[in-house]
């Protein structure tokens, strides 16, 4: 983490394609780009990557999950569930389609769990919005028995956690649609783009049109193709696709480095009194782009996070205090403050955001500081980081019993 760690000739290799033939629109204009469909081709690698029978991207992984939204059906007034620790595009997606956010409690997956869904169900409630955070994956088989059970749409955000699976399925493809983020702080990066999986050939097209003001993209004359829905535009331009290309061929080696370094760090944390780590649903399936640590308690955790800063170590979050990854800092949310009228302005929402008790959530997420994994740590820079990381948690401990 970012993507950009590894990045070099094969990105220059694949832009230089799209500026050699001037064609930077991804449909169209065969004449002119030398037979190069970069938006084309890094579908064909995501779903190499994942095994879904169709992919779409887009301009941003905000841009994904309102799309994966839209093309599942999810719109103005539908109560769709949503975790209160996810970056906010997720809810703010919900909200731009026009459905009510309800948040429901998360557990130490750090995603929603199936007791938190069933605590928020009303007789309103259309969706999930499932979001798969910091590299792992939620408890697939007790959340899919709820969504199944309840007659529920599943709609995955899986933006933290391409490359990542659970019981061999790749998280995005157990809902209706899913959603991969690919910017510049992702396990593979496009700059800005996201891509859109489902197993649905209906929704594909869709979510092909939604993200297009509506285009069927039949034939080879962009001006006379029908419009059979109504839609926007969410387009990934060809130079994004391009690296997009060759940021996620590297995905693979990326995870088999990540989960090396990080196994390397557990083994000697686990050692140290006081450590615990996120549960992984499904270990094997981890893309290994974060170590997910929970201290004994909130305080524990901001003593941590202050030993951490003397001893000079970079690279981690405190989410219980950051500004756009937990429901604490997000006021301009709990208020509904938007630039103009939303739909659930109108028909109000369905929980008082600003007195939300969700006390698993800040729990967990008080506990929780996050390490993001770097594929190209030598051994000696593994070591060293869990030395100080040992260290600093000891020293915040130590202070507790002082």
């Amino acid at each position: 983490m970012p993507g950009t760690e590894l990045f070099g000739a094969e990105e220059r290799k694949e832009v230089n394609d799209v500026m050699e033939s001037g064609c930077l629109f991804r449909f169209n204009h065969e004449h002119i780009r030398n037979n190069h469909w970069k938006a084309l081709e890094f579908e064909a690698e995501v779903k190499k990557i994942t095994g879904a029978r169709y992919a779409h991207a887009v301009s941003s992984g905000s841009t994904a999950i309102a799309t994966a939204l839209a093309a599942a059906g999810i719109g103005a007034g539908d109560e769709v569930i949503v975790p209160p620790f996810t970056y906010i595009a997720s809810v703010e997606a919900v909200l731009w389609v026009g459905a009510l956010p309800v948040f429901a409690e998360i557990d130490e997956t750090l995603c929603l769990s199936a007791e938190g869904i069933l605590n928020a169900l009303t007789p309103k409630t259309k969706a999930i919005c499932l979001v798969h955070m910091c590299g792992g994956m939620a408890n697939m088989d007790a959340i899919m028995k709820v969504v199944n059970e309840h007659n529920l749409i599943l709609v995955e955000d899986a933006g933290q956690a391409f490359g990542s699976s659970y019981k061999g399925t790749a998280v995005g493809l157990f809902g209706k649609t899913g959603s991969y983020s690919f910017d510049f702080f992702k396990i593979a990066t496009a700059g800005e783009g996201g891509v859109l999986v489902t197993n649905d050939e209906e929704v594909y097209h869709l979510a092909d049109s939604y993200s297009d003001h509506g285009h069927d993209h039949i034939g080879n004359n962009r001006g006379m193709e029908n419009h059979p829905i109504v839609g926007f535009n969410y387009r990934i331009s060809e130079l994004h696709a391009a690296i997009g290309v060759a940021q996620t061929r590297r995905v693979p080696g990326i995870i088999e480095k990540n989960r090396t370094n990080k196994s390397i760090l557990v083994s000697e944390l686990s050692k140290v009194p006081g450590i615990q780590f996120a549960h992984i649903a499904d270990p094997k399936g981890d893309s290994a782009t974060f170590l997910n640590l929970l201290l004994p308690d909130t305080e524990a955790a901001k003593r941590t996070v202050v030993e951490l800063n003397k001893a000079g170590v970079g690279g981690f979050n405190y989410w219980h205090t950051n500004m756009y990854h937990f429901i604490n800092q997000w006021e301009h949310l709990k208020n509904l403050n938007s630039a103009s009228k939303l739909p659930i302005h109108l028909v109000g929402a369905p929980q008082d955001y600003n007195h939300l008790q969700l006390p698993i959530s800040q729990q967990v997420i008080g506990r929780l500081i996050s390490f993001g994994i770097r594929c190209t740590w030598t051994i000696e820079e593994v070591t060293g980081l869990a030395s100080k990381i040992s260290e600093s948690v000891t020293k915040a401990l130590a202070t507790e019993k002082g």
